[in-house]
C-alpha cells in the first residue's frame, strides 16, 4: 500500500497503512537562527539582509525574511529527524553579479533533495520544496565560480524550516576521538630554536635558545659575536652586531638530565625572517575586545603553557588597540585599553618574546579605529569617521607611514601587520619607513595580497596573505592552504607565503568565543600543511584556553622543525590522484618532509563540501615513482615520532577522512 503524506498549514498529517497520526510543527525562519554558526564558507552570511547588509532583493522584489551569502556558500544543519520540510525562494540578489550563472542545492544526508537551474541576475527566483521527514544532516549550498570576483550575492529568500514542536536545527556534531599523537618532551634537554636567524647590522638583536627539558636548564653559547651576551638562566640573547657576515655559534642546553647541542648561524645583512613567524595574533582570540591585560595574559601563557621552549615567539596584538595620533612623532597612540604601552613591550620582552602591532593604510582600520592616512594634516581622527568607518576605508591626503614606524622601533616593536588589500605603492612606503626605523620590524600584509603582484610582495615585505581570512571550516582552510602550489616558488627566507591565522582552539571568527568547527584529523592536516607551505605559525585561539589536545597539536618539535627548516622551501602538490593530494618538501639535510592528505576530493561535487558522519579512513599506496623520487628511504613518522622502517619504491598505509599522514624521508645510507 503507497504512503500518502498531506502538509497541512496548521500540522503535518502521516498515514501509513490503517494507522494515522498527526503531530504539530512548529515553522521557523532560517533567519531566527544565529545563521552565521552554520556557515562554513568564508564570506559573511546575514539574515534578513543580503550579503552586503542591504535589503534582500531579487527582479525589485523585497524579501524581510531569508539569508543573504556571497560567494559559494556552504550552511550546514544537524536536523537529527526533527524536521519535515524546508522552502525557500532562491536568486541571485539585485546588488549581486551580474554575468555569473549560481546553482543553489539542498543535500540531505548525501542525496541532492534539490538543484536549481542556473540563475543569473535579474532572472525571477525558482521556489524550493524538500520533504526532510527522517533527515539528520541537511545542506545549503549556492555554487558559483567567482573566481576572486567580490559582490557574488545570492539569496535564500523567505526560507523555513517546518521542524516538530521544541525542536531547532542544531550545528553539526564535531564529537570524534581527540587522540594525541605526540610523545611528551624527555627531560634531558633539546633545543628547538630556529638554527638559522637574520638581523640588520646596529639594530636591536634578541633571540631565545628554545629548549624543552626540565629545569633548571643552563644555556651557553660558543662564538657568539661581539656585541652579544646571553643570559644563562633563560636562553635570551641581546645586543646588537655591527659587523655584516655570517657567525656560526654552538648552543647548549645543560640540565641533570644531559646536554643538547646545536649550531646556530646568524646572518648580520639586509634580510631578516630567515625562518617563518612563529607565535600569537589577538583577532581570532578577542576581536575589538583585545586590551592590556589580555596580551599579558598571552605572553605569560605563552612560557607557562611550555609553548616558548618549542620556539613559539610572538605575541601580536590585532586591531582594536590605536587611539589618536600625538607623541613627540605625532603616531597613532595606544587608547585606553593599553596605559603604560613601552612598560608593556618591555615586559614581553623579559620573557624572550617579540611583540606585533597591526596597522593599516586607510584612515579608518578595519575595526574602526585610526589608520596610517587621514584628509586631516595631523592626522587626528574624529567620531564622525569612527562612527562611518567603512565610508573611510581608503588611503586619505596625508599619509604617516614614517611617523609611525619610529613610533614603533621606539616602542621595541618587532612585528607589523599592515591590513587590508594593499596596493604596491602602500606595501612599498611602509617596507621603506620600516627599514629606516633603526629596528628589524618583521612587515607582513594583508589582506588577500593579488598574485599578480607576488614578486613585488616577495621584494618589499616578509610575508605577504594569499587569500581572504580564514574560517574555522574545512572549505576555508581547504581555500586558504590546499590551493596555495602557485604561490610556493615565491616564499622562501625573508618572504613568506601567508594563508593566515591558525584555527585551533577556542576561536572567535565572525561569531562568539567558541571551539574550532574542525575534526581532530582536519586539525592534524592543518598544521601539518602550514608547516610543509612554511608558512606563518600564528595561533589565532587565547593560549590560557588551550587545552592537552590543541597544546600536543602545537608542541610537535620534529612538525615544527620542517616549518623552521633553514632551506626554507615551501612544499609542492606534486600528485593528486583519487581524493588524495601529495605535497613534498625538500629539506636541508637533503631529506624530504611529505604530506598525504585524504581530501576526499573536497569540492568536486556537491555532497563533498558537507561532513555526513560516515567518512572512512581511505587505504592508499605512496608510490614514490610518481613524485619523482627514486630508489630506498628510511620513513619515520614525525607526529608519533617513530621510525617506520626502510621502504623501497613504495609504502601503505591509512589515511583518516580528511587527515593526513605525514613523513621524514630520508635517502638509505644517509646519517640525517
Amino acid at each position: 500500500m503507497n504512503i500518502l503524506r498531506v502538509l497541512l498549514v496548521s500540522g503535518c498529517m502521516f498515514l501509513t497503512g490503517s494507522q494515522a497520526y498527526a503531530q504539530k510543527l512548529s515553522g521557523l525562519w532560517l533567519d531566527d537562527l544565529n545563521i552565521k554558526s552554520f556557515s562554513e564558507g568564508i564570506p559573511a552570511v546575514l539574515g534578513k539582509t543580503n550579503a552586503s547588509g542591504d535589503p534582500m532583493l531579487i527582479k525589485g522584489v523585497h524579501y524581510k525574511h531569508g539569508v543573504g551569502v556571497n560567494s559559494t556558500s556552504i550552511l550546514a544543519f544537524y536536523l537529527n529527524g526533527n524536521a519535515t520540510g524546508f522552502s525557500a525562494l532562491v536568486g541571485v540578489d539585485d546588488k549581486g553579479n551580474k554575468s555569473l550563472p549560481h546553482t543553489f542545492y539542498v543535500i540531505g544526508d548525501r542525496k541532492i533533495l534539490f538543484k536549481s537551474r542556473e540563475i543569473r541576475w535579474g532572472e525571477a527566483p525558482q521556489a524550493v520544496y524538500v520533504n526532510l521527514t527522517g533527515i539528520k544532516r541537511l545542506g545549503l549550498l549556492v555554487m558559483v565560480n567567482d573566481e576572486g570576483l567580490t559582490k557574488t550575492y545570492a539569496n535564500w529568500a523567505d526560507a523555513r524550516f517546518e521542524m516538530l514542536k521544541n525542536h531547532l536545527p542544531q550545528n553539526i556534531p564535531n564529537d570524534d576521538e581527540r587522540y594525541i599523537l605526540t610523545p611528551p618532551p624527555a627531560k634531558a634537554p633539546r633545543i628547538n630554536a630556529a638554527k638559522v636567524f637574520g638581523a640588520t647590522p646596529g639594530n636591536p638583536f634578541l633571540y631565545t635558545i628554545a629548549a624543552t627539558g626540565e629545569r633548571p636548564v643552563i644555556f651557553s653559547a660558543q662564538n657568539l659575536p661581539s656585541g652579544l651576551s646571553l643570559d644563562t638562566k633563560t636562553g635570551i640573547i641581546t645586543g646588537s652586531i655591527k659587523q655584516r657576515g655570517s657567525y656560526t655559534v654552538v648552543l647548549k642546553a645543560k640540565n641533570r638530565f644531559g646536554q643538547a647541542v646545536e649550531n646556530l648561524r646568524i646572518k648580520i645583512g639586509d634580510t631578516i625572517a630567515l625562518t617563518p613567524p612563529i607565535g600569537w595574533n589577538g583577532w581570532n582570540s578577542w576581536a575589538r575586545n583585545i586590551d592590556r591585560e589580555k596580551v599579558i595574559s598571552s605572553a605569560n601563557a605563552m612560557v607557562r603553557t611550555g609553548l616558548s621552549q618549542h620556539g613559539w615567539t610572538y605575541i601580536n596584538i590585532d586591531d582594536a588597540w590605536q587611539g589618536q595620533r600625538g607623541g613627540k612623532f605625532n603616531a597613532i597612540q595606544p587608547n585606553e585599553k593599553f596605559p603604560k604601552f613601552r612598560e608593556m613591550v618591555d615586559y614581553i620582552h623579559s620573557l624572550g618574546l617579540k611583540a606585533g602591532l597591526y596597522s593599516t593604510p586607510w584612515i579608518s582600520s578595519y575595526a574602526g579605529f585610526t589608520g596610517g592616512s587621514s584628509n586631516l594634516e595631523n592626522g587626528f581622527f574624529p567620531d564622525s569617521v569612527r562612527d562611518h568607518k567603512r565610508l573611510f576605508r581608503y588611503i586619505g591626503k596625508y599619509r604617516f607611514e614614517k611617523n609611525d614606524a619610529l613610533q614603533m622601533a621606539e616602542w621595541g616593536i618587532d612585528y607589523l601587520k599592515y591590513d587590508w588589500r594593499l596596493e604596491v605603492p602602500s606595501a612599498e612606503r611602509m617596507s621603506i619607513a620600516l627599514k629606516e626605523s633603526g629596528r628589524d620590524i618583521l612587515y607582513s600584509i594583508s589582506n588577500s595580497a593579488p598574485f599578480s603582484h607576488v614578486q613585488d610582495w616577495a621584494r618589499l615585505t616578509n610575508a605577504y596573505r594569499t587569500g581572504p581570512d580564514i574560517r574555522d571550516s574545512f572549505n576555508s582552510l581547504f581555500v586558504s592552504a590546499f590551493t596555495l602550489d602557485k604561490w610556493s616558488p615565491y616564499g622562501g627566507p625573508g618572504h613568506w607565503n601567508d594563508p593566515d591565522m591558525m584555527i585551533l582552539g577556542n576561536v572567535t571568527t565572525g561569531t562568539q568565543l567558541h571551539p574550532t568547527r574542525l575534526t581532530p584529523d582536519e586539525q592534524y592536516s592543518h598544521v601539518s600543511l602550514f608547516c610543509l607551505l612554511s608558512a606563518p605559525l600564528l595561533i589565532g585561539c587565547p593560549i590560557e584556553q588551550l587545552d592537552a589536545f590543541t597544546l600536543n597539536l602545537l608542541t610537535n618539535d620534529e612538525v615544527i622543525a620542517i616549518n623552521q627548516d633553514p632551506l626554507g622551501k615551501p612544499a609542492r602538490l606534486v600528485s593528486e590522484e583519487n581524493g588524495v593530494q601529495i605535497w613534498l618538501k625538500s629539506l636541508e639535510d637533503g631529506s624530504y618532509a611529505v604530506g598525504l592528505f585524504n581530501t576526499a576530493d573536497f569540492g568536486k561535487t556537491p555532497e563533498s563540501y558537507f561532513r555526513w558522519g560516515d567518512e572512512k579512513p581511505k587505504a592508499f599506496t605512496f608510490e614514490f615513482s610518481k613524485i619523482g623520487l627514486k630508489g630506498k628511504f628510511k620513513l619515520r613518522d614525525v607526529w608519533r615520532q617513530t621510525d617506520i622502517g626502510s621502504f623501497d619504491q613504495k609504502y601503505q598505509t591509512q589515511i583518516r577522512h580528511h587527515g593526513v599522514v605525514m613523513l621524514k624521508m630520508i635517502p638509505e645510507g644517509s646519517s640525517k
